[in-house]
Parts: C-alpha cells; sequence; structure tokens
C-alpha cells in the first residue's frame, strides 16, 4: 500500500528542489558552523537532543520516511532549535551528490534496518565499501558513529575495523555498550528496557590520511533505496 505523503511545511524541512544550485549544504543553516550528519534520524529524537547539546554544530538529519521527517521537523519546531535541517532523501544518493569531499565532523548511523536473514545480509547499509567511500566526506579526525541493537550487526560491522584503512578505532575494544553522553533515542530506550543491549561503535578519521591513496567513494543508493529503515529514533 502506497503511504500517502503529507506536505511538510516547516522552516527546518528542505525540499529536493532547495538542494539544486546549492553551493553547499552549510548554506542552508543561518550560521557556518561545524556540520554533522544523521543518516536515519526516525522521529528525531537523537538529533534534537545532540542539536540541543551542541548549539555550535549543525545537523542535517535525513530519512526516507516522509512521517518520520514530519515528526522530527516538529520536534525542532517545539524546542525552536535553528541548527538542524530535515531531508527526506536516500543517503548514499545525497552523500555522492551534494555532500563536499571532507566537509563532515561526524556521522551518526542508529539503528539502521538490520536485515537479519542470511541471505539478505548483503543489502545492510554500513559495509566495507561504504566506510571507506564516507571516509572522503568525514573531516580529518571526523566521528564515524555505529549502532545496533543486532548483534550480528555490530559484529559484521568491527570486523571491518582492522580492514578499513585511514580509520583509528576511537573506542578500547571493537564495540562497547555504552558511550558517555550519547543520547538514548525512543527506539533505543525499547530495547534497553527488556535488558537487550545497545551495541556501539565509533570509528574516528586518520589526521594525517591522504585521500589520493584510497579508491574512489562507491555510493551505491541501497536496496529499495533504503526504504526498508526501520522507524528507530
Amino acid at each position: 500500500m502506497t503511504q500517502r505523503i503529507i506536505e511538510i511545511t516547516s522552516p527546518a524541512f528542505v525540499n529536493k528542489e532547495q538542494l539544486h544550485g546549492l553551493k553547499d549544504l552549510s548554506s542552508l543553516f543561518p550560521q557556518e558552523q561545524p556540520l554533522a550528519l544523521e543518516i536515519g534520524c526516525g522521529t528525531g529524537h537523537f538529533v534534537t537532543e545532540m542539536a540541543a547539546r551542541h548549539p555550535g554544530t549543525n545537523f542535517l538529519a535525513i530519512d526516507i520516511y516522509n512521517k518520520g521527517c514530519l515528526k522530527t521537523c516538529k520536534k525542532i519546531e517545539l524546542l525552536a532549535l535553528t541548527n538542524i535541517r530535515v531531508l527526506r532523501i536516500e543517503a548514499c544518493y545525497l552523500i555522492a551528490n551534494y555532500v563536499e569531499r571532507e566537509s563532515l565532523s561526524a556521522i551518526y548511523i542508529n539503528c539502521p534496518d538490520p536485515w537479519p536473514k542470511k541471505r539478505h545480509r548483503n543489502r545492510r547499509l554500513v559495509n566495507l565499501s561504504f566506510v571507506q567511500s564516507i571516509l572522503h566526506y568525514l573531516k580529518p579526525k571526523g566521528d564515524f558513529y555505529f549502532s545496533t541493537d543486532v548483534p550480528d550487526y555490530a559484529e559484521q560491522v568491527a570486523e571491518l575495523i582492522p580492514i578499513a584503512d585511514g580509520y583509528r578505532n576511537a573506542l578500547s575494544t571493537p564495540f562497547v555498550t555504552h558511550i558517555p553522553d550519547y543520547p538514548i533515542s525512543k527506539y533505543m530506550r525499547r530495547f534497553l528496557d527488556l535488558g537487550q543491549p545497545i551495541h556501539f561503535i565509533q570509528l574516528q578519521r586518520c589526521q594525517g590520511l591522504d585521500l589520493n591513496s584510497l579508491p574512489e567513494p562507491e555510493l551505491t543508493s541501497g536496496f529499495r533505496s533504503n526504504f526498508g529503515d526501520r522507524h528507530h529514533a
């Protein structure tokens, strides 16, 4: 069944048409300051808390669900936050076409669709190609955060750490079940209340990395353009 698209008129929402001819994404915000990206913002709990805590950072929140974008915009307006912009767009398409190289201070992906069946795991967003590609878009010492409630997804991404050249592990172990001051979304809280841990990975782009030594990014839009992602925030 086709989902009814609700028009979003919030000033925090950016239509795809507004991206055409845009000099850079920083111009979407009233102040030029470090830019972070959340892929799969759900209904906005995580990104609004981050933006409130870090007013000196601009946050671009994207999701492929119209209703999630609408709810995120309502939270932004309720909290009177000016450092978040929301787009309904697929992640790899946005990055490959509109994100400038070495422009992001951080990328956050919280509890994406795990595609739990073994035959579907090649549809998972975070794989070696994706992790290596986003190195081109992170600033030196920029952070990549990944969290999941699915243990084998955490293990799969953790296995990339030794082979994804250009990162250092910012944690003491491949993944942890707690990062101090990391906002816990409504979706995460649901699993924590059931006694099921959330697994966190934090990688940091090496400061002296020579991007010319790396393969060019290969960012291909995900299966069904990531319309399999779950509402999670």
